[in-house]
């Protein structure tokens, strides 16, 4: 299991949030930085993911922060928000 502390200000985009999420959780080159590719890297990995996010940052990278959350959540990890 994975706590990942996310700021959505430090994003400027939601391709940049999906970098540092490819980063963090050491996602396969072929990530392809969306959320239904995110949700098929992690259920390959079976690996839990909590996310905490201490700030949504701009609207793009803020829905992108929803559909992680619910990528997280239909993992079984937890979502909580600061």
């Amino acid at each position: 299991m994975q706590t990942l502390f996310i700021n959505g200000n430090d994003y400027a985009s939601a391709r940049e949030l999906h970098l540092a999420l490819k980063r963090l959780l050491h996602l396969p080159e072929h990530y392809g930085c969306n959320a239904d590719a995110l949700y098929d890297c992690l259920s390959e990995r079976r690996e839990v993911v909590n996310l905490c996010i201490l700030s949504s940052g701009n609207e793009d990278v803020a829905a992108a922060l929803r559909k992680c959350a619910a990528v997280m959540e239909d993992l079984d990890g937890s979502v909580k928000t600061l």
